[in-house]
C-alpha cells in the first residue's frame, strides 16, 4: 500500500480530535486521538477510497454497525476490527449529509439581507434540511446578551416547529423578518427522502455521541417538515448539475446557491470547477465552509482566524463576512457590509 495514504490518516484523525471535537464529544476525541496512534487500524481506513476516509463517516458507520459509544478506545478499536468488513460495507454504501438544521440560524442573518421572495438551492442537500429557514423559529443572542425570537407564521403541522439558538457576535446583523421562499431545490449524489426510515436512521448515526438529546427531536422536527413538502433536489453531481438546479428557479425570485460543510467532500479539482461554475451564474452565492478549504475565500480572512482548523467561514459571492461554529451555535462578524 502506498505509504503517503497511509500516513494522510493519522494526521487526518488528529487534526480531526484537535480541531473539531476537542471540548464537544469526549467519545470521538478518543477514538480520533486513538486511531491517530494506532497504525493497524489506519491501515484499514487507508484501504478505503480517499474520500470516503473521513472521520465523521468512519465513527457514524461504526456505530451504525453497533459500536458502543465508549471513551474505552481499545474497546472501540476491538469491535472496528472484529466487524470491518460491515462496517466498511456502510461506509461504501453512505455519505456524511447533512443532518442539523440549525445551520439555518447562521444562514438566516445573510439570506436576510438579499431581495425577495428567494429561490433557494442547496449543494450537497441531503433531505433539505437547511431548505426551510422559512419553517424553523429562532432564539438569537445578542452581545450584551439581549435574546431576540422569530417565529414562522406557516407551520404545516399540529406540532411546534424547532426552536434554533445561535449567538450573534461583534455585529452580524439580527434578521428582522423570516424570509419568503417560493423555491425549494438542490443537487445530491443520493438525496435523501425524509419520510424513509432506514435513511432517517442513518441520519441519527450521524449525530455526534452525547448530542442526540438535543439534536435528535431537532432532527426528526425538520424531517417532518421536509417530509411535508419536499423539496426539488435533482439527484447527480453537484458540479455537473449546478446550472440545471438554478435554472429551475421561479422568474422573478433571487436565486440563492448555497453549501454548508458540502466542498470538503469534493477533490479540489472538482471544488475549483464549482467555484468557477457558481461565479458565471446570475444568483447569490453563500458557502459555508472550513477556513482553508477555499483558497480565494481564505486569503481574505486573517492569518490569526485560518489557523483555527475547524472554523467555518461565511462568505457571500466568494466575500467572507463572518466565522461561524459548523453546527450553528454562532457566528461572528468579519467584516459586514
Amino acid at each position: 500500500m502506498d505509504s503517503a495514504h497511509v500516513d494522510d490518516v493519522p494526521a487526518r484523525y488528529s487534526d480531526f480530535a484537535e480541531f473539531e471535537v476537542r471540548g464537544r464529544t469526549p467519545v470521538y476525541l478518543s477514538w480520533a486521538r486513538g486511531i491517530a496512534d494506532d497504525p493497524a487500524t489506519s491501515d484499514l481506513i487507508a484501504s478505503l477510497p480517499r474520500i470516503k476516509r473521513q472521520p465523521a463517516l468512519f465513527f457514524a458507520a461504526a456505530r451504525h454497525a453497533g459500536a458502543p459509544e465508549t471513551e474505552d478506545y481499545p474497546a472501540f478499536r476491538d469491535f472496528v476490527h472484529a466487524r470491518w468488513s460491515e462496517i466498511e460495507q456502510v461506509i461504501l454504501t453512505h455519505s456524511t449529509q447533512t443532518n442539523e438544521a440549525k445551520r439555518c440560524a447562521v444562514l438566516l442573518p445573510f439570506l436576510s439581507l438579499l431581495p425577495g421572495p428567494l429561490s433557494l438551492v442547496e449543494m450537497g442537500a441531503s433531505a433539505g434540511l437547511c431548505l426551510y429557514p422559512d419553517r424553523y423559529a429562532y432564539r438569537y443572542t445578542l452581545d450584551g446578551g439581549v435574546t431576540r425570537e422569530l417565529t414562522p407564521a406557516f407551520v404545516d403541522s399540529a406540532a411546534a416547529p424547532p426552536v434554533l439558538d445561535c449567538d450573534l457576535r461583534d455585529g452580524v446583523p439580527l434578521p428582522r423578518a423570516l424570509p419568503e421562499v417560493v423555491h425549494r431545490g438542490g443537487v445530491d449524489l443520493s438525496p435523501i427522502d425524509p419520510a424513509d426510515a432506514d435513511s432517517r436512521a442513518w441520519l441519527h448515526s450521524l449525530i455526534w455521541p452525547g448530542q442526540q438529546a438535543e439534536r435528535g427531536p431537532r432532527l426528526d422536527a425538520a424531517l417532518d417538515i421536509a417530509g411535508a413538502d419536499p423539496p426539488q433536489i435533482i439527484a447527480g453531481d453537484l458540479v455537473e448539475e449546478l446550472e440545471a438546479s438554478v435554472a429551475a428557479c421561479p422568474a422573478g425570485s433571487t436565486p440563492v446557491v448555497f453549501h454548508t460543510a458540502v466542498l470538503g467532500y469534493l477533490e479540489p479539482p472538482a471544488r475549483a470547477e464549482f467555484v468557477r461554475r457558481v461565479a458565471e451564474l446570475d444568483c447569490v452565492w453563500i458557502s459555508v465552509e472550513g477556513v482553508t478549504l477555499l483558497p480565494d475565500v481564505a486569503a481574505q480572512v486573517p492569518e490569526s482566524i485560518r489557523r483555527h482548523k475547524g472554523i467555518f467561514v461565511v462568505a457571500v459571492n466568494g466575500r467572507p463576512l463572518a466565522t461561524a461554529h459548523g453546527h450553528g451555535e454562532w457566528v461572528r462578524a468579519l467584516d459586514m457590509p
